[in-house]
């Protein structure tokens, strides 16, 4: 590899090799990352951009190579010598404690204190607050994590990596739960920080962004070095190529089908979130739905009313026309209408759970024979899932919680799949997950609606609404404020509706 001026170059890894027992996670990979300068790592899920960050982290340490912070050889072996070094991390999987208010989060373990001994929370507060400020985290820093959203709790991850003083900060999937606001006002801080002179290494399958941000980009496909792209070189099909071996193609084709009317309808509903503001829509079988609209629109609490997960305080909900009681989850999926939740890890599967048992698990009776499963009517429904959506692990006895991102959301899918689906609400569908598990995703849901499934997609991700929908509803504080027909779609005409503007469509 070329190597930069040691004065220029914050970190080196050198041949990384990382093995565990019957795989070789990391082959020799190479990365390097000058001052102030912002590198996407991409790769499909299992490619080793985890397993090569964990190196950095100190949570793995490396079989074979080198790694060199300001030219010099470290040895990594622990969070805290990551911390030591300079090098921040903002992880995908949040790592905040709902039960500490927000400046709490950002300083934990590292609270100024009070005579030595109690905690400095008026210090901790004003201490927080710059760094929520940048981020444009308009919450209280005594804020609850537990009263904030997603993306808010997001964002407090953020700027706890960005408290700690950082030369190089990296970023995995930071925006996966930000809406396009927040995702804008991150993508301003990186360009802040590449102006300080902080490195950022960017981990991102919303590939837009990296266009958007970064100055050069680092592939890894199977543990290796799969090539790099310099700013000019930057485009999608060319990191999609980097990513796969191959042209992926155009993963939002469509195929038109049949729309059968009637199929699901929504009328009046009103969730706790928003009182008096009711909602109303319709599906069609064979029918994709896009729901838009920004982060506390009260587009997954609609999903979750409709789901029986919350109870909604007035509407009905009609299938084929029959009304469906909105009372549990239980007479939802009696019904045939199913949720994949937004947070899969924590309401979508059993991460301690075999791939089986999560299949299994909301459909168990089908499986009881005199009250006792039948394990092997059970593991061959799984297989069949398995093999037809191609969840890539060992066997069906395999846990949920050490499958990729996209493997997991298949698992979700697959029991909902297994019990022939009518109405199917999936909410951020490909969060997370690599772009080679997204198109089999969207394959996925055209199919569905191939078979007269209607389908209701709430996303945050622009280019997939407009790629995948059939018809867009946008949501802006708890009423849908208009819909959009295929000719009318661009992104600034969904976010007119999305801020509360005019459509010339509002009804169903």
């Amino acid at each position: 590899m070329n190597r930069a001026n040691d004065s220029d170059t914050v970190l080196r890894m050198s041949g990384i090799t990382k093995r565990f027992p019957g795989v070789t996670a990391l082959d020799s990979v190479d990365l390097e990352i000058r001052t102030g300068e912002v590198v996407a790592l991409i790769g499909e899920n299992g490619a080793g951009k985890s397993t090569l960050m964990k190196v950095l982290g100190g949570v793995h340490q490396p079989d074979d190579g080198v790694v060199e912070v300001l030219g010099e050889p470290v040895t990594i072996a622990s969070v805290s010598d990551a911390d030591r070094l300079g090098i921040g991390f903002v992880h995908q999987e949040l790592n905040v404690l709902d039960n500490l208010d927000v400046a709490g989060n950002i300083y934990l373990g590292r609270e100024p204190r009070r005579l030595g001994v109690l905690v400095d929370r008026a210090r901790v507060a004003a201490d927080a607050q710059p760094f929520m400020d940048m981020l444009g985290l308009e919450v209280s820093a005594g804020a609850m994590l537990s009263d904030l959203s997603l993306g808010q709790q997001q964002m407090v991850e953020i700027a706890k990596a960005l408290s700690k003083d950082a030369r190089l900060i990296i970023m995995d999937e930071p925006t996966s739960s930000l809406t396009l606001a927040e995702t804008g006002r991150l993508l301003e801080v990186v360009a802040e920080l590449k102006a300080q002179g902080i490195a950022v290494i960017y981990i991102s399958h919303r590939l837009g962004e990296v266009v958007e941000c970064a100055d050069r980009v680092v592939a890894l496909r199977d543990g290796q070095n799969a090539g790099g792209l310099s700013e000019e070189q930057i485009d999608h099909d060319a990191m999609v190529s980097l990513m796969v071996g191959r042209e992926l193609g155009d993963y939002y084709d469509r195929v038109e089908v049949e729309k059968k009317p009637g199929r699901f309808r929504v009328d009046g509903l009103v969730t706790g979130a928003y009182p008096g503001r009711p909602i109303s829509f319709e599906v069609a079988g064979g029918e994709v739905l896009g729901l838009a609209g920004l982060v506390g629109s009260g587009r997954s609490e609609m999903a979750q009313a409709i789901f029986g997960v919350d109870r909604a305080l007035a509407g009905r909900v009609y299938l084929d026309g029959e009304p469906v009681a909105l009372n549990s989850t239980g007479a939802a999926i009696g019904r045939g209408i199913y949720l994949a939740p937004e947070d899969r890890k924590r309401t979508g599967v059993i991460l301690e759970f075999s791939i089986e048992h999560n299949v299994s698990l909301a459909g168990l009776h089908r499986f009881a024979k005199l009250g006792l499963v039948d394990r092997e009517a059970e593991r061959a429904s799984a297989d069949q899932q398995m093999r037809e959506l191609g969840i890539k692990a060992p066997t069906a006895e395999s846990e949920v919680g050490n499958l990729s991102g996209g493997n997991q959301q298949k698992v979700v899918l697959a029991k909902w799949l297994s019990m022939s689906p009518k109405v199917l609400i999936f909410d951020e569908p490909t969060r997370g997950i690599d772009v080679g598990a997204k198109g089999e995703i969207y394959k996925l849901m055209h199919a569905l609606a191939a078979q007269g499934v209607a389908i209701i997609m709430i996303s945050s991700d622009m280019e997939e609404v407009l790629g995948v929908s059939d018809r867009i509803a946008v949501m802006h504080e708890g009423q849908i404020s208009g819909f959009l027909e295929r000719d009318e779609f661009s992104e600034e005409a969904v976010m007119r509706l999305a801020v509360g503007g005019s459509s010339d469509r509002r009804a169903s």
